[in-house]
């Protein structure tokens, strides 16, 4: 938020919305523990940070996730904040960046975790084909899971960080699946700008001055 938004801007939304737990699940600790780590760890409530501010004088809606919390999981807060920030940038006629850092959606809120992808697609859907406005998705180090499958690939562009890991299933499960070795720069930003799925990688040093150009 620092590095693009300029200072004295940045104006945050919906700061105070927190997870709950309707499943009370447990696996080694309970979920409420989980979440209490993570906040603890990071400050935030949730792992993600959204609002509005100037990039070089351009107003843009941003959403910046936090790996820290609990891998960068999208359970429902996370979805609900991005759904919030999208419906905010349509309504104001703004751009929407989103940066993403995730191991995919939060399996301790199970379908209320999934059905986020949906949401979130649902909105872009709306700002984007319906009001014509841009969405720019920003992937950096890992983005994967249910994120990957959703809003991640869904930017008018796509840019990567250098060697960032992108994907839906890790690794070692697709290895284990199709009795393959994978190559080396499998699921690196690289690789996958290579077979076209991605439109550029930016080193993050650089990435505020090419947003303004774009």
């Amino acid at each position: 938020i620092r590095q693009l938004i300029d200072r004295g801007t940045w104006r945050p939304l919906d700061e105070a919305l927190s997870p709950c737990d309707p499943l009370e699940f447990y696996d080694l600790k309970k979920y409420r523990a989980r979440l209490q780590e993570g906040q603890k760890r990071t400050g935030l409530l949730d792992a993600i940070q959204t609002g509005t501010g100037m990039l070089h004088g351009i107003p843009i809606a941003l959403g910046v996730m936090d790996f820290r919390f609990m891998g960068g999981s999208m359970g429902s807060v996370v979805g609900e904040k991005l759904t919030r920030l999208i419906e905010t940038a349509t309504r104001q006629g703004m751009s929407v960046i989103i940066v993403c850092a995730s191991g995919g959606a939060r399996m301790q809120e199970g379908i209320l975790s999934l059905m986020q992808m949906a949401k979130i697609s649902a909105a872009l859907h709306v700002h984007q084909s319906h009001a014509k406005l841009l969405y720019l998705a920003i992937l950096t180090s890992p983005t994967t899971g249910g994120v990957t499958a959703s809003f991640a690939m869904l930017g008018d562009l796509i840019i990567a960080e250098p060697k960032a890991v992108i994907g839906f299933a890790g690794r070692r499960v697709i290895e284990q699946t199709l009795q393959e070795q994978l190559p080396d720069n499998f699921q690196t930003s690289e690789y996958l700008l290579y077979h076209g799925l991605l439109d550029l990688i930016i080193p993050r040093a650089l990435l505020k001055e090419a947003l303004k150009e774009i």
